[in-house]
């Protein structure tokens, strides 16, 4: 069920009125590299309609479930969000209105609330997400989860290095 555009015909050319919308439903799609939300999860939120002279004022949370992968150790964990969103549908917007622009075009007296939770959700997503602070992560030898003691641990030279011990092999470990 993917997200249907909200009627605004009633706030139009009436500022000072408002109304709550609660809105549900899915959005394809929507990841980053290491962040994901399912095209199955439902993303919700009450929303509050405010119609302003230039438009329809949009404000309210937008909760749901994303699938975070730890940037160490790749291993996937489902966790709730929650963004506020507070935007503006201009209802006569200029012919250059673009992305760089603030607000978003009112299209026959509806409001498509997908930009703008694809808007707010993108930039909310996490860059780097760890399963926990001290994450180990993944072996650079053998790939194994370190948290998890599947690396046996390797002894590793630096390959710029290893000339070095070549030369002075009764040299100890220094470690």
């Amino acid at each position: 069920m993917t997200l249907a555009p909200i009627d605004v015909h009633d706030l139009l050319g009436h500022p000072g009125t408002s109304r709550r919308s609660d809105v549900l439903g899915t959005i394809d799609g929507l990841a980053t590299e290491l962040v994901a939300v399912p095209d199955d999860a439902p993303l919700g939120g009450s929303l509050l309609l405010e119609s302003v002279v230039e438009g329809i004022l949009v404000t309210g949370p937008i909760t749901g479930t994303w699938t975070v992968r730890c940037a160490r150790c790749l291993t996937e964990r489902q966790q709730p969000f929650s963004v506020g969103v507070s935007e503006l549908f201009v209802v006569n917007p200029p012919e250059d209105l673009d992305e760089d622009d603030d607000g978003y075009a009112l299209v026959a007296e509806t409001i498509d609330l997908e930009q703008l939770i694809r808007d707010a959700v993108g930039v909310e997503m996490p860059f780097a997400p760890l399963c926990r602070p001290d994450c180990l992560g993944l072996c650079e030898v053998c790939g194994g989860n370190r948290n998890l003691g599947e690396c046996p641990g390797h002894e590793a030279i630096d390959p710029r290095f290893a000339v070095l011990a070549d030369l002075l092999p009764d040299l100890p470990d220094i470690d």
